[in-house]
């Protein structure tokens, strides 16, 4: 499997796609759920460089718990690159583990930072 193809996200997976606004209704952050055979798992987290800092990326992440809760997963997953360290960060200090890279990254993209969230 490719890369990109790794990466892809087909739509018929997608549960939800969740937007951060700000207080002018303006979209400032976006990340979707999806489902990853029978695992519940966040992608395309992306906050606006002018909405970094501002609890926009951290209000993403407790909603995508909440729905996940709603969808009765045992916990939440994710992908992120190791030259992502801005992300890193946040999901450490939000509370998500540390796992092994796993299907689809861990064949080709095995310097993948995986993580857990327990719900």
């Amino acid at each position: 499997m490719s890369r990109s193809r790794a990466l892809s996200v087909d739509p018929s997976t997608v549960v939800a796609s969740v937007l951060a606004l700000d207080e002018s209704g303006d979209a400032v952050g976006h990340i979707a759920i999806r489902r990853l055979g029978d695992e519940v798992e966040l992608k395309r987290l992306i906050v606006l460089t002018s909405a970094r800092g501002k609890g926009a990326a951290t209000a993403l992440l407790d909603e995508c718990e909440r729905i996940g809760r709603e969808l009765g997963a045992p916990r939440l997953i994710l992908q992120t690159g190791d030259k992502q360290p801005d992300a890193v960060a946040l999901y450490e200090k939000t509370g998500w583990s540390p796992i092994p890279v796993y299907a689809p990254y861990a064949a080709t993209m095995p310097w993948s930072f995986c993580f857990e969230k327990a719900l």
